[in-house]
């Protein structure tokens, strides 16, 4: 009890909120951190899986990069760029660019694997008759593909979206910003509230992001695809996980 009420206190106090160190400049920094290596994650995870989705050549060279990017520990990715990036720049390569680095090779594997399991996942007899109706490749990928894959590349960008938030913590360990440096802060100053209250901010993050995720895949989904799974022909579904597939 004594540590909830010293928990509820620490949010209490004003001073905890505001300056650069206070807990919405924290959040800040974090979603920052997290939107800069989701935008390049999603650029690239979106663009290979779907190119390798639709054409269907490359497809076991993408998986198989995927998986070696779900291998790399983050922590381990961060430390073997900081030398690489701290050359660049002495502040921010240390800091900053080595978590974009690891959050990037987090983010991109979920993203592209279910790029692909989506776009090649739709039914290819609706495929041939978009062909068939005179659709350019283009407008088959975009009128016919896209929409009905948009479930399962959404859960792909929901769920690097979700580690990536998670994971981002990690970038206090190197000095970086964001919600982690109250984690380690009161670690090394053995404040045990700010730990806490670190730890409940991140969580409360999550789940803001998650319930946001959930409504706008509800408002994107085309009418009568409201499920994480694509029809198939017979053919292709038995060769095929559905759904999530990071």
């Amino acid at each position: 009890m004594d540590l909830i009420a010293a928990i509820v206190g620490w949010f209490g106090d004003p001073a905890h909120w505001q300056g650069s160190t206070g807990i919405l400049a924290r959040i800040g920094e974090h979603l920052l951190l997290c939107v800069a290596a989701l935008v390049i994650a999603g650029v690239v995870g979106l663009a290979a899986g779907v190119r390798v989705g639709h054409s269907g050549r490359g497809a076991n060279l993408a998986v198989n990069i995927a998986n070696l990017g779900r291998a790399l520990p983050t922590l381990a990715v961060m430390a073997i760029a900081v030398p690489i990036t701290a050359a660049f720049d002495s502040q921010l390569g240390f800091r900053v660019y080595p978590m974009i680095v690891g959050l990037v090779v987090l983010a991109i594997p979920p993203i592209l694997v279910n790029a692909y399991t989506g776009i090649s996942g739709v039914d290819r007899d609706t495929v041939e008759a978009g062909r068939a109706a005179g659709m350019t490749e283009a407008q088959v990928l975009r009128r016919v593909e896209l929409p009905l894959a948009m479930p399962v590349i959404f859960t792909g960008l929901r769920s690097a979206t979700s580690q990536v938030i998670a994971t981002a913590t990690l970038a206090a360990i190197f000095g970086g910003p964001g919600l982690g440096r109250f984690l380690v802060d009161g670690y090394a100053q053995l404040d045990y509230p700010q730990m806490w209250a670190g730890v409940i901010l991140v969580g409360a993050l999550f789940a803001i992001v998650e319930l946001a995720f959930a409504l706008l895949q509800r408002a994107i989904t085309s009418p009568g695809v409201n499920s994480g799974y694509v029809l198939a022909s017979p053919d292709h579904r038995a060769g095929t996980v559905r759904g999530e597939a990071a």
